[in-house]
């Protein structure tokens, strides 16, 4: 049985050592350089609208048209949804360490064309951005699935969800970097190239120079990625997926004990019923009766907690620009020129990211093996409905001038809570509860209706959070049901996250043989599984 073999036991039970974190920094390193190329388009599109839409005669610098926007935004997450349900499925088949190097090779090669988008027309220079964001955006989906399964699959059973976790706060490095070289990029340029502001001289306002800034933001996120990449081909395969999938319990011994710096034995007499078991009831596939009685309620509870969660999470975008406006860190756009408005985005995002996500991701790390998946999940879900709810329900209230501070704050903790939460767990739970075999799938497919909720989330709230008065919509877009509205719709999001919560198993410090359970033989030494509290446990 699987849990019998020594190399997996002596994965469970390792003492945290080197080799654990230089597995979380070239695991995180691709979370870094997916978040940074992700979030680095939001503080370039005003600048893309002043340099490809600018409109003589026009009182406000030009703006990127809805469906353009929508498209430079949202292409790249139409890529990830794609790249993780491929990859995801690749990484099963081939194995985690093969597939690995293709996809940052990928994001490698997308960020540098990216920045190379061209054209004689504005809608030409959007298409081929488009295009290449759109591959980068695959590239990224791949990124999910292998990382987490990787390191899931590198950890102990003690560490381990502090171990993925941390993977995924790199995120919030990547969006912090993001907006630091734009900062970086927009005041060297800024110092250059000065220019009056936009209703001092329309045109004068965007130096032609400016081109160059948001080429250069984008194409930066090559760097980090390139930089991993020899460390990525020099990891050997998972002794998971050597011993369960590819059934070579040699390689794994021999792979195992190279990382881990201590004799681990091959077992050669466990060889053979290691392979007898392929035609066994562990040996049954995504879509098949056992998979459905065992593991389809577990896939049910991660997909619909990451689609409920990206809802509100992605959302987010809604109420940045009002916020930072409200509490006046970026003036109206007519007064400043191109780069001064690049750089106090850039700024203002920075912020955001200093204060409420980077401390949320770290916070999970630090409690996740103390109190658990299901706990951490469930507290954030409600404090996120609680926190919306209050926002919602008083809107008005909180748009008076003495009170923007009491929603500036409201507004950090509901994603505080999300990342110190949900939008961590959610991303740690499917890369320990499903077989070996089908590990990487499973998690892609959650983490693909994850990315349909972001999809949601940033574009179907931007229209219904447009006023109901079609005269005070924004130009280009419809009437909508307002941002009073669009709050409790999203507080209602959170509140059915909460209740899907119930259908993931708490994983903590048991082994990923014990949660799969690939340990048992034949369906009669199986034991039956009940429900307690929401949580799956064996009997």
């Amino acid at each position: 049985m699987a849990n019998d073999l020594q190399v997996l036991n002596a994965l469970d039970l390792a003492k945290t050592q080197l080799y654990h974190f230089t597995a979380i920094v070239i695991a995180g390193m691709g979370f870094f350089t997916d978040a940074y190329d992700l979030f680095c388009i939001s503080m370039v599109t005003k600048l893309l609208g002043r340099i490809y839409y600018h409109h003589d005669n026009a009182v406000k610098p030009g703006s990127l048209p809805p469906n353009v926007s929508a498209a430079v935004n949202g292409v790249a997450f139409c890529g990830t949804l794609a790249g993780q349900l491929f990859f995801g499925w690749l990484g099963d088949k081939l194995g985690r360490k093969k597939v690995y190097g293709m996809t940052l090779m990928i994001m490698v090669i997308c960020s540098i064309a990216s920045g190379l988008s061209f054209g004689h027309t504005p809608k030409s220079v959007m298409a081929t951005l488009c295009f290449f964001r759109f591959w980068l955006g695959f590239g990224i989906g791949g990124d999910y699935p292998l990382s987490a399964t990787i390191m899931s699959e590198y950890a102990n059973k003690k560490t381990r969800g502090a171990f993925i976790a941390a993977v995924f706060a790199m995120q919030g490095f990547g969006i912090l970097a993001g907006g630091m070289v734009a900062i970086i990029v927009s005041a060297a340029f800024k110092g250059a190239f000065p220019a009056p502001a936009y209703q001092d001289a329309p045109l004068a306002s965007t130096v032609p120079q400016a081109d160059f800034v948001w080429r250069i933001i984008l194409m930066f996120g090559a760097l980090p990625a390139a930089l991993t990449y020899y460390w990525r081909m020099k990891m050997p395969e998972t002794a998971r997926y050597t011993a369960l999938v590819a059934k070579n319990l040699k390689q794994a011994a021999n792979d195992m004990t190279k990382v881990m710096q201590v004799e681990i034995e091959a077992e050669p007499e466990k060889i053979e019923s290691v392979s007898e078991e392929r035609g066994g009831a562990n040996e049954f596939g995504l879509f098949t009766k056992q998979f459905l009685h065992r593991h389809g309620l577990h896939l049910l509870g991660t997909t619909s907690t990451w689609f409920l969660l990206d809802i509100a999470f992605y959302s987010q975008n809604l109420f940045q620009k009002d916020i930072f406006s409200a509490i006046g860190w970026i003036p109206p756009a007519q007064t400043m020129n191109a780069l001064d408005e690049v750089y106090r985005i850039a700024r203002a995002q920075t912020l955001i990211a200093l204060c409420s996500t980077v401390p949320g991701y770290w916070f999970t790390v630090a409690f996740i093996d103390r109190i658990g998946r299901f706990a951490i999940q469930l507290m954030g879900f409600f404090f996120m409905t609680v926190f919306m709810f209050a926002l919602a329900i008083p809107y008005n209230h909180w748009t008076h001038k003495d009170h923007r501070i009491g929603f500036v704050v409201m507004y950090s903790l509901t994603f505080f809570f999300a990342n110190f939460g949900p939008n961590a767990t959610t991303f740690v739970v499917p890369a320990e509860i499903f077989p070996a075999r089908l590990r990487s799938t499973c998690h892609g497919i959650s983490a693909a209706a994850g990315k349909a909720g972001a999809i949601v989330g940033a574009f179907g709230f931007l229209y219904a959070a447009q006023p109901t008065d079609p005269k005070k919509a924004e130009a280009g877009y419809p009437a909508g049901i307002g941002v009073k509205n669009s709050l409790i719709v999203l507080g209602v999001v959170n509140l059915l996250g909460m209740l899907f919560t119930f259908c993931v198993p708490e994983s903590n410090g048991k082994s990923l043989e014990d949660l799969s359970r690939e340990n048992e033989g034949e369906e009669e030494n199986g034991a039956e599984m009940r429900t307690t509290s929401g949580r799956t446990v064996p009997v």
